[in-house]
């Protein structure tokens, strides 16, 4: 739910240009500094902000690009802020093979808030999958490789080393600013002598369509079916023009003289398709416009 009370401005937010193109609401110190990822108005909730870092791996190494099914489920999810935990999996049709690796239909799962995958055959015990904020397990038909978030210290399962040529230019975080400073290099470099960014958009754009693919899977998992998604046209194909769904406003969860009593308040029926069309491409408040897909 959101706050019915409005806080003061910070003198130092500019509190209509951090609302951008969303619906411009009081004020509350719930939303900012820092919960604004967890509120749908403005962010995407855990899977938005740290997929982006955990799962650059496996969209880059394994070639991926539009999945073709997803579906998500979650705890408790509520009409403006994100769920506390969720599960999502992401069917990948299968790709050009490469010299020495096939890549067939593969599926991605993502777990946050908590939940997590089960550990493969031979984890060694006690050791924490949580490196530097995230981890990622590949499957392979040979071994099991297990890196942390960002792709940091990669490891196989098998006890090998791995030994992988470094093929991508690397960009030092630290003293040096790190993307930060790479995507402002670039800025300033002329067309013709431009290197191009470390992670550029031709790359960053497919790469964040398959993360809030998740989140759409999400808040659509009150369908109760598996979604099937036509990547290139950016739309649902399996949501029929009748179907609706509705969302919890409020949770209403007491414990009233001992015993749990459950009065959720929810939102009225509203149309499936209009609804995931709504996600996918925002209708924005006056003054500001998302341009169209490119052909």
């Amino acid at each position: 739910m959101t706050p019915e009370k409005a806080d003061k401005i910070p003198s130092t937010l500019n509190w209509d240009l951090f609302t951008g193109p969303a619906e411009l609401k009081p004020f509350n110190h719930i939303y900012h500094p820092w919960n604004w990822r967890g509120w749908w108005a403005y962010g995407t909730g855990a899977l938005g902000d740290m997929a982006c870092h955990i799962l650059h791996p496996v969209f880059k190494g394994l070639n991926l690009g539009y999945p073709t099914k997803v579906q998500g489920s979650s705890t408790l999810l509520l009409r403006d802020c994100a769920p506390q935990a969720q599960h999502v999996k992401l069917m990948f049709p299968a790709r050009d093979n490469m010299p020495k690796v096939a890549m067939p239909e593969v599926e991605v799962h993502w777990y946050d808030g908590g939940l997590r995958p089960d550990l493969p055959e031979g984890f060694p015990p006690g050791r924490d999958m949580d490196d530097e904020g995230g981890g990622v397990i590949f499957h392979g038909t040979k071994d099991t490789l297990i890196c942390g978030c960002y792709g940091v210290n990669p490891w196989l399962l098998s006890g090998r080393t791995p030994n992988a040529p470094k093929v991508c230019r690397r960009v030092e975080n630290g003293t040096r600013g790190g993307h930060e400073q790479d995507f402002i290099r670039a800025a300033k470099e002329s067309a013709a002598n431009c290197v191009m960014t470390k992670l550029d958009f031709s790359e960053a754009g497919p790469f964040n369509e398959m993360v809030v693919m998740g989140v759409l899977a999400v808040r659509l998992q009150s369908l109760n079916k598996e979604l099937l998604w036509d990547g290139p046209n950016m739309q649902f194909t399996n949501i029929s023009p009748d179907e609706t769904i509705r969302t919890v406003i409020r949770d209403g969860f007491q414990i009233k003289d001992g015993h749990p009593t459950f009065d959720k308040t929810w939102t009225d029926p509203v149309n499936a398709q209009q609804f995931a069309q709504e996600l996918i491409k925002h209708n924005y408040r006056q003054g500001w416009n998302l341009v169209d897909m490119p052909k």
